[in-house]
């Protein structure tokens, strides 16, 4: 084993969570090293494929506060309504800004070019270290800080001493897996199947929800008058959808989708992705602390799991800048797991809601879910309450996600 180096904090995992936590922390006056297995560019990036993710407004507040999101501002598409349907059924409705004084709800941008300008600002931070590829492989701790064993690839191995180790390196968090704390994992018996494509008609800054006997579709606007889908489906048809040619696969698509948007025209390359609820046992043991999908990985039906992870990232650099001194000491991290615990339990339990609700074939809940779309239309302040939570405005919020700095 070569040389020790140490830092302050040591964050696992450089994807779209750990990369803005670390920029979170920049301006703070610690030494942050960010371990990252894959190189932002490469193909194999997890993090930063051809995927798009739906940013909360309380999202685009904490990307503008790192430095972000001027860089992004122009490859984001606007979400400014929302439009919720059922095939097959009379019920609709439409979430629209302009109600609740907002230019948008949120933005849609694609995961590509989200790491391109968090990795670009990363390397621009004096008090940021990156190692890549790198991997942890081994942690020790003791009262007084974590060392931590971090493999290069080449053979030789560093060890590297921090006050605070942030797994922030997926669902299945090796780190986490080396701390010690226990995860659960349930899985939904469904898969997400994933594209971007051309539709003949302008999308105009709508997210629709489309919920449907087989599973929910969302098709989400892109730039340049393109749109993402998210559409779930049970995991042998997901199979056969996914062996279609690009002809039958637009044609079945049409037929879950409607005409909202026209003809769907070309489509990019798809993906698939089985779904599971993954949900971390403790937030912390010692110190090593979890943020993003290593504490909860959550349905895509709500498009929240990225936002959820960015408050994590959020309120634990908020923590921080409080204790500079000790970032790990276990009072930082019992306030941090309380906070980020009452967030996942309402966002989990809000997204749960929706897929049982909408996946049922009961008669009393497909009566029930088509009332309930066409009294949510009509009643404002409960619009008002959907959207907030769907705006990631909800509940206690860090300061980056209310536009401000992390300081007093």
């Amino acid at each position: 084993m070569s040389a020790r180096a140490d830092f302050d904090i040591v964050i696992a995992g450089g994807g779209m969570v750990g990369a803005s936590l670390a920029l979170a922390l920049a301006g703070l006056p610690l030494r942050t090293l960010v371990i990252e297995a894959t190189p932002p560019a490469d193909a194999a990036q997890p993090s930063y494929d051809d995927r798009a993710t739906a940013l909360a407004e309380s999202s685009r507040r904490i990307l503008e506060g790192i430095g972000c999101w001027a860089e992004l501002a122009p490859a984001a598409a606007p979400i400014r309504e929302v439009h919720v349907s059922e095939r097959g059924a009379f019920g609709v409705t439409r979430l629209r800004a302009v109600e609740h004084g907002l230019a948008s709800f949120g933005h849609v941008v694609e995961n590509r070019a989200l790491g391109q300008a968090l990795w670009r600002r990363l390397k621009l931070q004096a008090g940021v270290s990156v190692r890549v590829p790198a991997r942890v492989t081994g942690l020790a701790q003791d009262e007084g800080g974590v060392t931590v064993t971090v493999d290069a690839g080449d053979g030789g191995t560093t060890a590297v001493r921090a006050r605070l180790l942030v797994a922030a390196d997926g669902a299945r968090s090796p780190t986490r897996t080396l701390a010690g704390i226990e995860h659960e994992t349930r899985d939904y018996h469904q898969v997400a199947v994933i594209a971007n494509l051309s539709p003949a008609e302008d999308h105009g800054g709508t997210a629709f929800e489309r919920f449907t006997s087989s599973g929910p579709l969302a098709v989400l606007p892109l730039a340049r008058g393109r749109v993402t889908i998210v559409w779930t489906l049970p995991p042998e048809r997901a199979a056969t959808v996914a062996a279609l040619d690009d002809d039958a696969f637009l044609a079945e698509l049409q037929r879950a989708f409607g005409y909202r948007l026209g003809v769907l025209r070309k489509v990019g390359r798809r993906a698939s992705y089985p779904l599971s609820l993954v949900q971390a046992r403790a937030w912390h043991a010692g110190r090593v602390v979890l943020a993003g999908n290593a504490a909860h990985g959550i349905h895509p039906v709500a498009g929240q799991g990225f936002n959820l992870g960015l408050r994590d990232a959020a309120a634990l650099a908020e923590l921080v800048a409080r204790h500079p001194a000790d970032p790990g000491q276990a009072a930082v991290l019992e306030e941090y797991a309380e906070w980020r615990e009452a967030d996942r339990a309402r966002t989990v339990r809000d997204t749960d809601s929706l897929v049982q609700v909408f996946t049922s074939e009961l008669a009393t809940l497909r009566a029930g879910r088509r009332l309930g779309l066409v009294g949510l239309d009509l009643l404002r302040p409960a619009r008002a309450m959907v959207a907030r939570r769907g705006m990631g405005l909800a509940g206690r919020l860090p300061r980056l996600a209310l536009g401000r700095s992390l300081g007093p």
